[in-house]
Protein backbone atom coordinates (compact mmCIF):
# COMPACT_ATOMS: atom_id res chain seq x y z
CA UNK A 1 0.00 0.00 0.00
CA UNK A 2 1.58 3.38 -0.82
CA UNK A 3 1.84 5.95 1.73
CA UNK A 4 -0.09 8.44 -0.22
CA UNK A 5 -2.99 6.95 -0.24
CA UNK A 6 -3.02 7.23 4.20
CA UNK A 7 -2.64 11.04 3.29
CA UNK A 8 -5.66 11.30 0.60
CA UNK A 9 -8.53 12.95 1.99
CA UNK A 10 -11.74 10.42 1.87
CA UNK A 11 -14.03 13.48 2.18
CA UNK A 12 -13.76 16.75 0.31
CA UNK A 13 -15.34 20.02 2.11
CA UNK A 14 -15.84 23.44 0.99
CA UNK A 15 -16.83 26.77 2.69
CA UNK A 16 -17.11 30.49 1.33
CA UNK A 17 -14.84 31.46 4.27
CA UNK A 18 -12.09 30.14 6.40
CA UNK A 19 -13.65 29.28 9.49
CA UNK A 20 -17.05 28.48 10.36
CA UNK A 21 -19.84 30.67 10.10
CA UNK A 22 -20.38 33.29 12.66
CA UNK A 23 -16.92 34.82 13.42
CA UNK A 24 -16.77 37.83 10.74
CA UNK A 25 -19.42 40.29 11.25
CA UNK A 26 -19.46 43.83 10.07
CA UNK A 27 -20.92 45.05 12.99
CA UNK A 28 -17.45 45.38 14.73
CA UNK A 29 -16.21 48.24 12.27
CA UNK A 30 -19.47 49.56 13.01
CA UNK A 31 -18.54 49.41 16.93
CA UNK A 32 -15.14 51.06 16.09
CA UNK A 33 -16.54 53.73 13.96
CA UNK A 34 -19.30 54.67 16.20
CA UNK A 35 -16.93 55.25 18.67
CA UNK A 36 -14.95 57.15 16.89
CA UNK A 37 -18.10 59.51 15.89
CA UNK A 38 -18.45 59.65 19.89
CA UNK A 39 -14.78 60.73 19.92
CA UNK A 40 -15.11 63.74 17.16
CA UNK A 41 -18.29 64.79 19.46
CA UNK A 42 -16.29 65.23 22.78
CA UNK A 43 -12.84 66.80 21.17
CA UNK A 44 -15.79 69.58 19.93
CA UNK A 45 -17.10 70.03 24.01
CA UNK A 46 -13.71 70.27 25.19
CA UNK A 47 -11.18 73.07 25.38
CA UNK A 48 -8.88 70.99 27.33
CA UNK A 49 -5.20 70.19 25.28
CA UNK A 50 -4.48 67.21 27.28
CA UNK A 51 -7.94 65.18 26.95
CA UNK A 52 -7.72 66.36 22.97
CA UNK A 53 -5.40 64.97 22.19
CA UNK A 54 -5.93 61.22 24.30
CA UNK A 55 -8.99 61.22 22.48
CA UNK A 56 -7.28 62.16 19.19
CA UNK A 57 -4.86 59.33 19.80
CA UNK A 58 -8.00 57.05 20.73
CA UNK A 59 -9.94 58.27 17.26
CA UNK A 60 -6.55 57.24 15.22
CA UNK A 61 -6.89 53.72 16.92
CA UNK A 62 -9.74 53.27 16.42
CA UNK A 63 -9.81 54.24 12.82
CA UNK A 64 -7.10 51.72 12.63
CA UNK A 65 -9.35 48.92 14.19
CA UNK A 66 -12.25 49.70 11.59
CA UNK A 67 -9.78 49.49 8.11
CA UNK A 68 -9.09 45.86 9.89
CA UNK A 69 -12.42 44.68 10.58
CA UNK A 70 -13.06 45.67 7.01
CA UNK A 71 -9.78 44.45 5.43
CA UNK A 72 -10.19 40.82 7.11
CA UNK A 73 -13.88 40.91 5.74
CA UNK A 74 -12.99 41.85 2.33
CA UNK A 75 -10.04 39.65 2.04
CA UNK A 76 -11.42 36.31 4.26
CA UNK A 77 -15.25 36.24 4.21
CA UNK A 78 -15.84 37.73 0.91
CA UNK A 79 -15.42 35.55 -2.03
CA UNK A 80 -15.13 35.53 -5.77
CA UNK A 81 -18.86 34.59 -5.91
CA UNK A 82 -20.07 37.59 -3.77
CA UNK A 83 -18.43 39.89 -5.64
CA UNK A 84 -19.65 38.27 -9.09
CA UNK A 85 -23.14 39.14 -7.66
CA UNK A 86 -22.59 42.70 -5.86
CA UNK A 87 -19.92 44.38 -8.28
CA UNK A 88 -20.18 47.19 -6.22
CA UNK A 89 -18.19 45.70 -3.32
CA UNK A 90 -14.31 46.10 -4.01
CA UNK A 91 -15.66 49.95 -4.45
CA UNK A 92 -17.63 50.03 -1.49
CA UNK A 93 -14.43 48.57 0.67
CA UNK A 94 -12.19 50.66 -1.06
CA UNK A 95 -14.22 53.98 0.03
CA UNK A 96 -14.73 52.59 3.64
CA UNK A 97 -11.31 51.77 4.20
CA UNK A 98 -10.17 55.34 2.86
CA UNK A 99 -12.98 56.80 4.70
CA UNK A 100 -11.21 55.34 7.86
CA UNK A 101 -7.68 56.22 6.37
CA UNK A 102 -5.36 59.22 6.83
CA UNK A 103 -7.60 61.45 4.66
CA UNK A 104 -10.69 60.40 6.49
CA UNK A 105 -11.76 59.72 10.27
CA UNK A 106 -8.08 59.04 11.60
CA UNK A 107 -6.47 62.37 9.88
CA UNK A 108 -9.83 64.36 11.12
CA UNK A 109 -11.89 65.76 13.41
CA UNK A 110 -15.00 65.92 11.07
CA UNK A 111 -18.26 64.26 12.00
CA UNK A 112 -19.76 64.65 8.31
CA UNK A 113 -16.75 62.15 7.09
CA UNK A 114 -17.57 59.76 10.30
CA UNK A 115 -21.47 59.27 9.23
CA UNK A 116 -20.21 58.96 5.74
CA UNK A 117 -18.05 55.86 6.62
CA UNK A 118 -20.98 54.70 9.10
CA UNK A 119 -22.99 54.43 5.60
CA UNK A 120 -20.67 52.97 3.63
CA UNK A 121 -20.42 49.86 7.01
CA UNK A 122 -24.03 49.62 6.49
CA UNK A 123 -24.26 49.42 3.00
CA UNK A 124 -21.42 46.69 3.38
CA UNK A 125 -23.23 44.89 6.20
CA UNK A 126 -26.71 44.94 3.74
CA UNK A 127 -24.47 42.90 1.41
CA UNK A 128 -22.87 40.76 4.02
CA UNK A 129 -26.37 40.01 5.78
CA UNK A 130 -27.73 38.60 2.23
CA UNK A 131 -25.01 36.97 1.43
CA UNK A 132 -25.72 34.88 5.17
CA UNK A 133 -29.45 34.24 3.77
CA UNK A 134 -27.88 31.86 1.19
Amino acid sequence: MRLSRWFTPSTTASAHCDLPCGVYDPAQARIEAESIKAIIAKVEGNDDPDFRTRAIVIKEQRSELVKHHLWVLWTDYFKAPHFEKYPQLHTLFNEATKLAGATGTKGALDAKVADQLLEKIDQIAEIFAETKKA
